[in-house]
């Protein structure tokens, strides 16, 4: 692994280097950020077949097929979550259904002046919900951007503060949910500990601590944004300037 790492760096550290862009000189646009995924494939898959090979977890070409094929089916249900995402992505699209509600919106909000922390709490609040429905950070991003991205910028605020927003309410009750692709993990876990441990004894255990997450992570934003106005990132921006 050292020494993939240290031949990779050879060819991207130094100014002329092979798998840099060859008209800007720069790692954007460079051969090695097109082929990431084949380095990164490479990174693991030598130590991985090395491990095996020492440990005799590996001893065919077979070994290595059941092992690639064992790590890929954890991605079954994300693939399958991505399939369905993509399908209600292509159809607000195509029917423009998701600019007429933001539109909307936009308007009504604007209509009855409902701006500031208000707003942002409001939209944390309904990230929050439905995650317990939906899991996926990807998939919820998805269903839920493409309304209420365009939705927020027509009332002043950047993406970055948005996604921002976006992120507390999917992330403070990931610990809540049955939807979330590990919760059967825990479940797991906790069993081994305390063996009449079921979801709702899980759920109700973690809701202390989803709640107290998401009222603090709340105060810390509106603080950030609002009383301090500092960036959620660096070099971004907090409100839209084309309102």
């Amino acid at each position: 692994m050292l020494i993939f790492c240290l031949l990779l760096a050879w060819t991207v550290v130094p100014a002329d280097g092979i798998l840099r862009n060859t008209e800007t000189g720069l790692i954007s646009g460079s051969p090695f950020l097109k082929g990431i995924v084949v380095f990164i494939f490479v990174f693991f898959a030598i130590p991985g077949y090395i491990y095996g090979k020492i440990t005799g977890s590996m001893k065919n070409n077979q070994d290595i097929v059941d092992a690639m094929s064992h790590a890929m089916s954890s991605l079954s249900i994300y693939i399958v979550l991505v399939f369905f995402a993509a399908q209600f992505t292509a159809f607000f699209n195509w029917s423009n259904l998701g600019s007429v509600m933001a539109v909307s919106g936009a308007t009504f909000l604007n209509d009855i002046g409902l701006t500031g922390p208000f707003l942002l709490v409001g939209f944390i609040l309904i990230c929050a919900v439905v995650n317990l429905m939906l899991g996926s950070a990807s998939a919820q991003w998805a269903v839920t951007a493409p309304i209420f991205v365009p939705m927020l910028m027509l009332t002043g605020y950047a993406p970055e503060m948005i996604q921002a927003a976006y992120r507390i309410g999917d992330s403070t009750t990931n610990i809540i949910t049955p939807m979330m692709s590990y919760f059967g993990l825990i479940m797991a876990v906790a069993i081994r500990y305390k063996k009449n441990t079921g979801v709702g004894t899980l759920m109700a255990m973690m809701l202390p601590y989803s709640i107290a997450f998401l009222v603090g992570w709340i105060i810390l934003f509106c603080i950030w944004v609002f009383v301090l106005g500092l960036p959620v990132g660096p070099g971004s921006e907090t409100f839209y300037p084309a309102q």
